[in-house]
């Protein structure tokens, strides 16, 4: 299995490394089947965080045709309270310190992003996952109507006006599309892959290296449906 980890002006960068770090383990304890690397829409260069401008660099274009797992992170910078206007325009070019997330997330939509997510969810081989807002920058691009999808608390309006079945879990299963709640979600949420694309065994073997336990249920779209609540 292949990981395209994207990155984008002013990413978190727990979100990003977190997965990473676990699915990369997860590679050498299934002897390279498994690997990893940092993407970014524009092709390899430094992408800044939104996280001091800490940056990491990308080694390579998204490829949407490339079979396997894509992850997208959230950004990092200011919640803001509610009814908060962000004070730059998300058509505002130029990373800032500490910008607003909803303006470092609507800013993805002037790249080649979207187009390229649009192209891999649109791939049967390829599963699209997300850690907390990077499932705003699909459901903002219009690729997340009616799918079930989890993000960061603080963004779970925002991503049920975009027209998804908001699921309140640490981790969301759709099928080709898995997703992420809050920051530390991306130790679960790697785990899980681990899990579901290469065996329990591997991912139990990384569990133990990282001494972390996975939280909650992940929600997938199984069973008998709960009554009463």
């Amino acid at each position: 299995m292949h990981v395209q980890m994207v990155l984008f002006d002013g990413f978190d960068l727990l979100d990003v490394i977190a997965p990473y770090e676990v699915l990369y383990a997860g590679g050498i304890a299934a002897a390279g089947a498994v690997s990893v690397e940092l993407v970014s829409a524009e092709g390899a260069r430094e992408v800044v965080s939104g996280t001091g401008g800490l940056a990491l660099r990308a080694t390579a274009a998204l490829d949407p045709s490339r079979a396997g797992l894509i992850v997208v992170p959230g950004a990092s910078g200011r919640v803001g309270e509610p009814g908060d206007v962000p004070d730059q325009d998300a058509s505002d070019e130029g990373w800032r310190q500490d910008e607003f997330i909803p303006v470092l997330l609507g800013r993805t939509l002037n790249t080649e992003l979207p187009a390229l997510l649009k192209a891999a969810m649109e791939n049967p081989e390829v599963t699209v996952s997300t850690v907390c807002g990077g499932s705003l920058v699909l459901a903002m691009a219009g690729l997340l109507e009616g799918r079930r999808a989890t993000t960061h608390h603080t963004g779970l309006d925002m991503l049920d006006v975009t027209g998804v079945h908001v699921v309140q879990a640490r981790v969301v299963d759709d099928g080709d599309l898995v997703t992420g709640a809050g920051v530390t979600s991306g130790l679960d949420l790697g785990l899980y892959l681990l899990e579901r694309e290469v065996g329990p065994r591997i991912a139990h073997a990384v569990e133990e290296l990282f001494a972390h336990e996975r939280r909650g249920t992940v929600w997938r779209d199984h069973g008998p449906v709960p009554a009463g609540f």
